[in-house]
């Protein structure tokens, strides 16, 4: 009788990501070029915790600067965020912090989620990816580019390229002088060369992007 074989998991870490940056650049020139004058994008990576998703959902269509300062007086009250911390906190004091009335539901919903074990943070670090995406997609608030972002950012996964992210989207279609109303399918054509490292591509795309207009990025 056949086994059936696990889906193998990929990720990076310092250890290989200059290698893949350098193994992107030889396959593809627009890649090379942005290496070239900017130098390696830094690895930007995040912990897979609660508080990382809380940040993430702070970003969600708001511009980078925003979502920090919401961050940043979050943390200023609380600490270190924690699931019990966010659900002891009122609607008055999620506003204080900037949270607006959606993503108040949406950072109770995830409280509520972890606590009660209805879905686990450790047990999606060693999932396939499409398994944490069916199981985080039924999370109140959490669409598809948080779970890009988690996969990416969080968990290290190789081979995510998400569509929804604005920066991304205008950085590729800038580097690769394509029609503003590219579509989406053009846009994954044009990344597919790049599997299985498409989250490092992103990565070299949002590097370009950055330095193209001088934006200065919080830790």
């Amino acid at each position: 009788m056949k086994k059936n074989n696990p889906v193998a998991i990929q990720t990076f870490s310092a250890a290989d990501f200059i290698t893949i940056c350098n193994q992107l650049a030889k396959k593809d020139k627009e890649l090379r070029a942005i290496i070239k004058e900017h130098g390696h994008p830094p690895m930007w990576t995040r912990p897979a915790t609660f508080q990382t998703l809380i940040l993430t959902i702070l970003e969600q269509q708001v511009s980078l600067a925003a979502a920090y300062a919401a961050f940043k007086k979050l943390k200023e009250r609380i600490g270190y965020v924690t699931p019990a911390k966010i659900l002891s906190l009122s609607d008055e004091e999620l506003r204080a912090c900037y949270f607006t009335r959606q993503k108040t539901v949406y950072a109770r919903e995830l409280a509520l989620a972890i606590q009660s074990k209805s879905i686990s943070l450790k047990k999606l670090s060693v999932l396939p990816d499409e398994s944490v995406r069916e199981q985080m997609i039924q999370l109140k608030g959490i669409g598809h580019w948080t779970i890009d972002v988690y996969l990416m950012h969080a968990l290290q996964r190789t081979d995510l390229f998400p569509l929804g992210d604005i920066a991304l989207v205008n950085s590729l279609k800038e580097v690769k002088q394509l029609p503003k109303d590219s579509s989406k399918e053009k846009m994954l054509e044009i990344a597919e060369p790049w599997r299985p490292y498409r989250t490092i591509a992103a990565m070299i795309l949002w590097h370009a992007y950055i330095k193209k207009r001088g934006i200065k990025l919080q830790g």
